[in-house]
Order: structure tokens, then sequence, then C-alpha cells
């Protein structure tokens, strides 16, 4: 067998792919390279002037190297691309998810056209803008378009179903063609500029808007010249807050890099027809060298997914150093966009001050986000210290029951990471009343009690269950936080030390109310043993997250009772029927009508219907 050494020594000096992998034959990390000998090779080289910090993680866990020649550099990019979707290395950094690229939607077959904001464009008509760097971005346009040009904001259904004009149409937002008589080509005009706006063609839509404000105001129609007047104004203020750099009017992205140790911060600065629209700021952590989290960076950026919203490609891309086989990349990324992208670090002139300002903006993110997350720190840690925690509680969730006249009961358990939601740990409970036995004393205890005993007796149980194995979705927080009084903290109290947890911090937050003398009462936080609450305001900065947390588990729990009430209503008896699918029960009840036709049809009109077998009838006589 091929020694890793003996590789090393082989390596040829064409361009190409190269895959470090582990003991097990794992693939750990892909690269590409202008030429694999010399490339591959520097991993390994010991040198004063290499102070790489992967260089000794890479010693110890890479144990064999695969390399694959390509004709080119710009294959060699491409190879790449693959092989990281394909693999999907642990030690690659990846930088974005498809789905947070969003696009907006114009919906032009409808009578009265509408924006809506989507991730995945389809082939069904409708106009498409973006997709958008960040949600933020898309839905910053969406709302300066709703403010300013008159666009229904409701769905089609709620179109049909209106029988009186919203709250958009009373702030004048909305014409409400849902029951106003609207002139329709007034309305198709609106939809005309929004799609310049969209487009970026400002300034054909800035003059066709000042001959309209003036037409209209010759016609005495002052209220509508004024909506033209200021649709003008907040098209020039998007021109203001659009600095100038470039007078050729050409697309440019410029990437801005910071980094402290193995943080790094990457800014985006987005040159739109010479203007900067916007900048867009990321973070990640690895120990990669400068040229490879660059590389990685505009490989990842820019590929594009056949179904998923990508982010459009400039003509030129400014980057502060020259990744490996950037030639290739260029040639790549020009095959994608359809015209020549050009990579480029600047040197002098216009663009080496817009790639400072890039820098700049990484920078100052970094620090800022350095300084958020310390302020995060120093309040858990004031957190810690008022509730008298034993540990720092970097892990806190929170439970709430819902329930609608006492049917319907859910519950939900929500939780928060380092100051911030983290949504992969919520979870939800459909309440059986299967544990209400398990209380010390359930005659005394009313219905809500019993459900919050059931949906903490099943989240701790859990949380037991998978403490020390490999899932830990499911582990203890650092804080158990219950929506209530007294009351709740007991029930919270009994279902943890029922279950031998005697040391999980548990508290309760009641809402504020008001006394029975009119008096408000803060929200209050009950800790076991100590007989007065503590009020959130007089602690404010350490028990902000508390309401915050609780407020979301409210949310999230009457979602899901809304959700399971929605479920219960439109529950068809074929559901209980073993062994119907969807798509059979579909089928069924377009042909018969209803559940009592196909009850009582013979065996062949059963048969007759697509997708239904001599199984589907048997369960059907049976189940009657």
């Amino acid at each position: 067998m091929t020694t890793l050494d003996e590789k090393l020594e082989g390596l040829p000096p064409q361009p190409g792919v190269y895959l470090f992998k582990g003991k097990l034959g794992a693939v750990l990390y892909v690269g590409k390279a202008k030429s694999l000998k010399s490339r591959v090779r520097s991993y390994f080289q010991a040198s004063s002037s290499d102070d790489r910090a992967m260089l000794p993680f890479l010693l110890e866990v890479i144990v064999d190297v695969e390399t694959i020649v390509t004709a080119s550099e710009k294959e060699a990019a491409i190879l790449e691309n693959t092989l990281i979707k394909q693999h999907q290395p642990r030690f690659n950094i990846k930088l974005r998810d498809d789905k947070e690229f969003l696009s907006i939607r114009l919906s032009l077959d409808h009578k009265w056209p509408r924006l809506d904001v989507v991730r995945r464009p389809q082939k069904d008509g409708a106009r498409y803008f973006g997709p958008f760097h960040s949600a933020s971005a898309a839905r910053r346009s969406l709302h300066l378009i709703n403010k300013h040009f008159q666009l229904r904001t409701c769905t089609d259904g709620e179109l049909e179903r209106r029988q009186r004009p919203c709250l958009q149409h009373q702030i004048k937002r909305c014409p409400a063609p849902c029951v106003l008589p609207i002139d329709s080509g007034w309305y198709r005009e609106q939809v005309d500029a929004v799609e310049k706006f969209l487009d970026g063609r400002h300034d054909e839509l800035s003059r066709e808007l000042t001959i309209s404000m003036a037409e209209a105001s010759r016609n005495t129609a002052f209220e509508l010249a004024a909506a033209y007047r200021d649709q003008l104004r907040a098209l020039e203020k998007v021109h203001e807050d659009q600095r100038i750099v470039f007078e050729d009017q050409i697309d440019r992205d410029v990437v801005g890099y910071f980094r402290v140790g193995e943080a790094v911060e990457l800014a985006l600065v987005y040159v739109r027809g010479g203007r900067i629209a916007d900048v867009s700021t990321r973070s990640l952590k690895t120990a990669l060298p400068e040229a490879e989290v660059i590389s990685a960076f505009v490989s990842q950026h820019y590929a594009s997914d056949d179904d998923n919203g990508v982010i459009p490609i400039p003509k030129e891309i400014l980057l502060p150093l020259d990744p490996e086989a950037s030639t290739g990349v260029a040639d790549w990324l020009s095959d994608r966009a359809g015209h020549r992208v050009l990579i480029t670090v600047p040197k002098r002139g216009a663009k080496l001050k817009l790639l400072r300002l890039a820098t700049d903006n990484a920078r100052h993110a970094f620090h800022e986000k350095r300084r958020v997350s310390d302020d995060v720190q120093e309040r858990l840690a004031a957190l810690q210290e008022v509730l008298r925690l034993a540990v720092l509680p970097i892990r806190i969730e929170c439970c709430d029951i819902s329930h609608l006249g006492g049917g319907d009961t859910s519950g939900a358990v929500v939780a928060m990471n380092n100051g911030e939601l983290d949504k992969k740990r919520y979870r939800s409970f459909h309440v059986r009343g299967d544990f209400v036995s398990g209380l010390r004393d359930p005659a005394q205890i009313n219905d809500d009690y019993a459900s919050m005993y059931e949906v903490l007796s099943r989240r701790f149980r859990r949380g037991i269950k998978e403490e020390g194995g490999s899932e830990k979705l499911w582990d203890l927080p650092d804080l158990f936080v219950v929506d209530g009084g007294r009351g709740q903290l007991a029930v919270a109290l009994a279902a943890a030390h029922d279950l031998g947890l005697h040391d999980l911090a548990i508290a309760s937050l009641a809402k504020e109310r008001e006394s029975m003398t009119g008096e408000q009462l803060v929200d209050r936080v009950y800790l076991p043993g100590q007989k007065n609450p503590i009020p959130v305001h007089a602690h404010a900065k350490a028990l902000a997250f508390l309401p915050r947390l609780r407020d979301e588990a409210h949310r999230f729990s009457n979602a899901i009772r809304e959700k399971l009430g929605t479920r219960r209503r439109l529950k068809s008896q074929l559901d209980d029927v073993k062994g119907l699918g969807p798509a059979t029960k579909k089928n069924l009840l377009r042909h018969f009508g209803d559940v009592a036709a196909i009850f009582g049809a013979s065996d062949d009109a059963l048969l007759a219907v697509k997708g239904v077998r001599a199984a589907h009838i048997k369960a059907i006589r049976a189940f009657r």
C-alpha cells in the first residue's frame, strides 16, 4: 500500500482537486489547486514562515490524500464545488444556506397583482426579483414598496372573502380592490412602477413619476399628485442612500476580510449601477488560511442550484488577495453568469478605496458582534447572580400550556442559547392526560397543572434518557422556566423531583397583571424556597431574557393548539380507516362526493376508483 509520504512525492504538477481523508476513509477536506504538487505539499512542509493554525491539526488527522487531475483551473473549480456538495466535508467552510436567499414575486396573471417573498422561484408566469443577499434586504425593499406603491398585500383567499377594507386601506397603503371599485388601469400603472423600481430602472421611473405628478396637478387631482410626489421622494431617498463610487455603472461585489485568531468576519459590499447598494457581513470560525477562506467564499457564495434562489453574479469581484486557481474560478463564474466575470485584487485608485471600505465594514462588524457577545455574557452572569444559580445559564428553556375551553390542550417548550432563541430545540406536546396519576394530590390540582405536569414529565424523562448519549438535542438546560406563579413552580418541581432531578434549576415567571385595587404589578420571578418573588423591573438587565422567552413559549404553544384544533375540525372518518393514504382518500371523495356515499358504495364501484385495491375495501368494510 502506498504511504502518504510516497503519495506526496508523486504528486502531479497539473491543476486539479485534492481530498484529505481520515482513518476510516471519510473525506475531511476538499480543495483545488493550479498545481497539485506545490499546493498539497505546502500543507506538510515545515516552514518557519508558515504559521497556519491548521497545519498541526492536519498532520495529526490526515492519513491519506487523493488527487484528481483536471484539464484546466476552471474544471478544478467546478469539480471542487461538486465534490464538496457530494461529500459534505466537515472541515470545509460552509458559508451559506440556500434557504436564506429570498426573492420577491410579482403575480402578473392576477387581476390585482401582489408582491410576496418566496424562497424558491417557480416557473409559474410570475416575475421574480432577486434573489436578495439577506432576508432583511428583501423585506426592507418590500416594506418600502408597500409604503409608497399601493398594491394589495392580502392573499388571494383573503381578497375573495373580505367584506370591508382592512387596516392597510385605512393607512392609505392599499386601494382595497377587494371591496371598492378601483380603476384597473391605475392599478396596472402601480404594478409597472413597482417592476421598474425592483429592476433598478430608477431614472426612468423618476421621469415618469414627475410627468404623472404634473399631469395630476393640472387636472386638480391633488391627492393623486401628492401620492406621486411621495413616491418620487422615496425614490430620491433611495438614491441619496446609495453612495456613488464609480461612473462606469458596472455591477461589482467587494469582499472585505478581518480576522482575529480563528474568528473571521467577511463583509460584502454590493455596488450596483456604480452605487453602493448594500453591505452584508458573515461570521465564521476556522483555522484555514486567508487564501482558502476567500476562495471558499467566492466558490460557495456564487454557486448555483437549479431550483434554489442564488445571488446574481456581477461583472467584477474585488478581493483582498488572489485565491488559489482564481483564473479558473473566474472562467467558471463567467459560464454561469453568461457574461465575463473578472476577479481582481485592487492595488490603487478607487477600487482600492472600495476594498478598504469593505475591510473597515468587516472590522466594525467583528468588534460590534464581539461587543454584543460580551454584553450577553455579562447579562447572563447577572442573571446567574440574581437567581443564585450554580452555573452560568447559557441554555434556558421555558414551558407554556395552551388550550381552548379545556380542549386541544397543547404544551410547548422553547429554548434559548447564549441569549438567542434556539429553534432547533423547540418541542411541542399534545397533552394526553396519562400523567395525572403521578401527581401527589391530583384531586386538588386543576387541569392546567395536570397538563403542565405531563408535559414537563415527558420532557424531563427524555432528558434523562439522552444523558450521556450522542444525541444532545434533549439534554437538560442550565435553567428551566415555567409560565405562571407559585402553583406552576410547585408542579414543575414535583415533575422534576419525581424523576430524581433534584439539582435542576427551576423558576417560574408570572405575567404582568392588575391587583384588586387596580395597581399594576410587574412580571415576577418565583424561586423554590423563597417567599417573596423577584420583580423583573428591579433587575431589568439581568432578567430581560426571561419575559422574552416566556412570550415566545406563549406564541409557540398557541400556534400548536391552533394547528391541533384545525386538524381536529378538518378530520374525516376516512382518516381512521387503516391503509388509506392521502391520495386514495382524495380520489374517493372526489369520485363519490362524501363519506356516506363511499361507505354505501359497492365493491365494484370502489374498485373503479383510481388507487383503490381489495385491501382498501376490506378496511372500509371493517371500519363500518
